[in-house]
């Protein structure tokens, strides 16, 4: 029977790489390590504990059942350590430059419009800190993807992530000049569920429509399809083209309504404010790198000059 003892704990942090990334060419490019080397951590890691852990085909990696069971052991012995790690490094450098690479996660309209302008000011005061921002509208997961912090709209799903609130948004009823040349207003939004509608894929229900007034009333609104499609941008390209009318986020389109390119319907109604919150694997504390995309985040949108600041805190 094998004894901790007779392990060599650095082959546990490979082993972890190699499940999390899936294969063992990803898990070197995480590593910064050659192929070769994770292939002969993995099997003297094997014969250190008197079993097969893994079984390699040509493009992935599956888990037998003993390395389930010390992945599962692996992974909390590693996220500890790098746990204690970060406040070691929050407590001893947190006034010091920052080094390393950070990366960010955030859905694609609220990146390009907030996060990137937000982190190229926080690279400019931290030049030896490399960031790298990936957008998307589907849901990142943290670990398997090596997110440092992932910025969220709206509901967490992940229990286990800690969180820092950044503000919040608004959604309202818009569409273009275009659109509604011609057409007759609805007398109230529960109408509006005969007009094409512009919706976003990604949504549980992107087919109905959940508003409220400045009152608290509320109504449910099944509209009928017009156009789909799975990001927020490009929901907004075919609603200023005149394809339907939507339900968009403010920050994304408060420069279209100053400028006339939409108009807003029925301005005491619009979605359920929704918070924006950043989302980072749990620890004690954020890390020193964490902290600083965070506070750059919150820096960026208390100023009030900014045409996006409209995600108030």
């Amino acid at each position: 029977m094998p004894e901790l003892r007779d392990l060599n704990l650095n082959r546990l942090v490979v082993f972890a790489a190699v499940v999390e990334a899936g294969s063992l060419s990803a898990a070197a490019e995480r590593l910064g390590v050659a192929k070769t080397m994770v292939s002969a951590h993995i099997q003297r890691l094997e014969a250190e504990v008197g079993a097969t852990l893994i079984v390699r085909t040509t493009r992935r990696s599956n888990l037998t059942e003993a390395g389930r069971t010390l992945y599962e052991a692996s992974r909390e012995c590693v996220r500890a350590a790098s746990d204690a790690l970060a406040a070691i490094s929050a407590t001893s450098a947190i006034s010091g430059p920052l080094r390393g690479l950070v990366r960010v996660a955030s859905p694609i309209d609220y990146g390009e419009l907030v996060v990137a302008p937000a982190l190229a000011a926080l690279h400019r005061t931290q030049p030896q800190l490399d960031v790298e921002l990936v957008c998307g509208d589907s849901y990142v997961d943290l670990i398997a993807e090596r997110i440092d912090v992932a910025v969220r709209l709206g509901n967490l799903r992940d229990s286990s992530y800690r969180s820092a609130r950044l503000g919040q948004y608004l959604r309202w009823i818009v569409a273009s000049p275009a659109f509604l040349a011609g057409r007759r207003l609805p007398e109230s939004p529960g109408e509006l569920g005969e007009w094409p509608f512009v919706s976003l894929s990604t949504m549980a229900h992107p087919h109905t429509l959940s508003l409220c007034d400045l009152s608290g009333q509320r109504v449910r609104v099944r509209c009928k399809r017009a156009f789909l499609a799975n990001t927020a941008s490009a929901c907004r390209a075919a609603t200023l083209a005149g394809a339907g009318f939507a339900v968009m986020t403010d920050f994304s389109i408060g420069e279209d309504l100053a400028a006339g390119r939409l108009v807003r319907l029925f301005p005491q109604w619009g979605g359920e404010p929704a918070a924006i919150q950043a989302v980072f694997p749990s620890t004690r504390q954020p890390s020193p790198k964490v902290a600083a995309v965070i506070d750059a985040l919150r820096r960026y949108l208390d100023r009030a000059d900014q045409p996006c600041a409209t995600a108030r805190r």
